[in-house]
């Protein structure tokens, strides 16, 4: 089926909402849509998003609003009170014992590996309560209920397989929805369970491979943020006209690190002094982020150029209504929407880091300490209720302040012709 076709709907636009981030950021996109939820005109009814496509920690929030489509702000609700209570005990084990086992491992592997062989070691962390809680919390069944009854059309979540390091989406949807091969991406059709919407936010290194079971034999995979560098490709593939995406990145304080790097001639002493080599935590935090954040950045700058392109190609042409046979996708104007965090989640993370178990803040002592606004690290593996809590508020507010801007955007009963404020497109 063509990837960009349009679904069979009925008059209903298709919106789909995007949903990528990492870690504990992910509380950010909780606090944004609990503020959606409370747009009157949705009240008592259900989702404005009848395409949710998530990865990483974006998968727990779109499954979330997948199965409560039928009652969207209730959902939302919960969504954000689940975050706002969230411990680490809840995400990983953190007594010594536990920690204390993972770090023999590495021991017997860098000692003994050469040897005995290695890999013995998974991950820095045992992330069983994880898959505990997202079973406890998640509405999975709530998800064939919503599309039975008409609220959703399609969830789609990616996770990366480590053996051929695709994009795996696994999407449960109304039949005949879209599917599609490309050379890095694989789309599939599943009954969703809490074993891929945990192998989605399984974050390299730090939580262990996920196995599912695809095609009858058992694959293992990772976050889903660490193949799928279009975010957006998902939704509009599945039939997205427009598309309402949540980023975890304060664009001010990146620019704010680049003026640094790009420091004029007479501002070259004071940069100078501020920067220094960086230490393993600083690197291993723009490592995150070229997983997490960038590919949400780049997708937003490449939908800019293709909708213009389209656009100025459907003007040039008389005869719209025939596409030449040698565009085997069609395409089309897709009307975005991005929402981001309008302060630095890094600097938040660096004031709170003293609230992460003691274990796991020793090793991040261990790989030394990083510039106040590049503690991007920090900020994804801080699962604390007092640094989630105030990610779920500054989301809410960012929300609020756009709240008419969104409503619009949701709700508005025309679409908007411009495509400069367009957010997404597919790479291939």
């Amino acid at each position: 089926m063509n990837g960009f076709s349009k679904p069979h709907w009925g008059m209903r636009r298709m919106t789909g909402l995007v949903l990528t981030a990492g870690g504990a950021r992910g509380a950010y996109q909780a606090g944004v849509l609990k503020r959606i939820g409370e747009i009157p005109a949705l009240r008592d009814r259900p989702s404005p998003f009848p395409i949710v496509a998530g990865a990483s920690a974006g998968a727990i929030n779109g499954t979330a609003v997948a199965g409560y489509s039928a009652r969207f702000r209730e959902g939302t609700q919960l969504l954000a009170k689940l975050w706002g209570q969230l411990g680490a005990r809840q995400v990983y084990r953190t007594d010594l014992l536990s920690l204390g086992r993972n770090g023999m491992r590495l021991l017997l592997d860098v000692a003994l590996g050469p040897i005995f062989g290695a890999g013995r070691l998974q991950s820095l962390v045992d992330t069983a309560p994880l898959r505990a809680f997202l079973a406890a919390e998640l509405p999975m069944a709530g998800i064939s209920e919503s599309i039975r009854n008409g609220h959703l059309y399609a969830l789609a979540i990616t996770a990366t397989g480590y053996h051929s390091g695709k994009a795996f989406t696994f999407i449960q949807g109304k039949a005949g929805h879209a599917l599609w091969t490309k050379s890095r991406r694989v789309a599939l059709p599943v009954t969703l369970g809490v074993e891929h919407i945990y192998a989605s936010a399984a974050i390299p290194l730090v939580f262990p491979p996920a196995p599912i079971v695809v095609a009858g034999a058992t694959a293992y995979f990772g976050d889903g943020a660490l193949r799928l560098v279009t975010p957006l490709s998902p939704a509009i593939r599945l039939g997205a006209e427009r598309v309402f995406a949540i980023g975890v990145r304060n664009q001010d304080a990146a620019d704010d690190l680049l003026r640094t790097e790009l420091a004029a001639d007479a501002d070259v002493a004071e940069a100078r002094a501020r920067l220094r080599s960086p230490p393993l935590s600083q690197v291993c935090g723009v490592f995150m982020n070229a997983i997490f954040l960038d590919h949400l950045d780049a997708d937003v700058d490449h939908l800019r150029r293709m909708n213009e392109l389209v656009a100025g190609y459907q003007g040039t042409r008389q005869d719209r209504a025939q596409v030449p046979s040698r565009i085997s996708e069609p395409m089309r104007v897709i009307e975005p929407m991005i929402v981001s965090p309008s302060e630095d989640l890094a600097m938040i993370a660096k004031s709170l880091q003293h609230r992460m178990p003691r274990a796991v803040r020793y090793l991040m002592d261990a790989l030394g300490t990083p510039d106040a606004q590049s503690a991007d690290l920090t900020s994804y593996l801080l699962f604390d209720a007092k640094f989630t809590q105030a990610l779920i508020d500054i989301g809410y507010h960012d929300a609020g302040k756009r709240i008419d801007e969104i409503e619009e955007f949701l709700l508005g009963s025309e679409p908007r012709a411009s495509a400069a404020g367009a957010a997404v497109a597919d790479a291939g």
